[in-house]
């Protein structure tokens, strides 16, 4: 049976209206089961070789600069075991099978650089989540990472009593940010860019938005093309669809 309280939380998330504050409430949830640093990753860029630019990843922590540089910015995540379970497997994994996997001799040299640094950073004991997905290009996971000092048996036994709520929270949190505008950076769209595009998606014309927006042609050609190189694409096309990913498009402004 739910909890009252978790309950609560997952009515205060589904009511959220932007990422920032989701993102606060359920750091602070998840730190009362002992995971005091998060990190979630959504690509709909993934292909057979990659995960796509990260420049376009949904990526939320509470980690440090110190942490991220590293694992984010110079790319270790691509040689992550948890990283690689999570894009082969869906549901929660503790973060024992590390230890079993270098028992067994299966780790390489570029995971165990990865497991080195992680153990520097204090990134010892957790768990990951692995969201289920409908489309092959799209995927979806979350470190919970527990607080310096704990073991993961420690962990292991806090997950028999809640992990599922834990799940069921993680589960809820990965649909709400679904749901909501996320731009990485510099790709914001302005308020003119987004309102052409919204049009193009319509099916209108360059001549209907010329008039709809009491603007000339050439103007709107502008703006559209200013777009794409705000989203970093080569088509218009591919400008619409990417903002639509992003829930740039038909924002109602508060």
């Amino acid at each position: 049976m739910i909890s009252a309280q978790t309950r609560q939380q997952l009515l205060d998330m589904t009511n959220a209206s932007s990422i920032e504050e989701l993102w606060a409430m359920h750091v602070a949830r998840m730190a009362s089961y002992g995971f005091d640093r998060l990190m979630y990753g959504f690509t709909r860029y993934r292909t057979v070789t990659s995960l796509g630019d990260p420049n376009d990843f949904v990526l939320l922590t509470n980690h440090s600069s110190d942490y991220t540089d590293v694992f984010v910015g110079k790319g270790l995540y691509r040689h992550a075991p948890m990283v690689n379970w999570a894009l082969e497997h869906e549901g929660a994994c503790s973060w024992s099978v590390l230890g079993e996997r270098m028992a067994q001799g299966l780790v390489g040299d570029a995971e165990r650089r990865v497991i080195d640094f992680n153990l520097s950073q204090d990134v010892r004991a957790g768990y990951s989540i692995s969201f289920r997905s409908v489309s092959s290009r799209s995927k979806g996971a979350i470190a919970l990472t527990a607080a310096a000092g704990t073991q993961q048996h420690e962990m292991d036994a806090m997950w028999t009593d809640h992990g599922s709520d834990i799940v069921l929270m993680n589960n809820v949190l990965h649909l709400k940010i679904l749901t909501l505008p996320y731009v990485p950076p510099n790709q914001s769209l302005t308020k003119r860019q987004r309102e052409a595009l919204e049009w193009v998606g319509d099916g209108k014309t360059m001549q209907d938005i010329a008039a709809i927006m009491g603007l000339t042609q050439a103007t709107i050609e502008k703006h559209l093309r200013l777009a794409r190189e705000a989203l970093n694409v080569e088509t218009t096309a591919q400008a619409v669809a990417k903002a639509a990913f992003q829930n740039q498009m038909f924002v109602i402004d508060i």
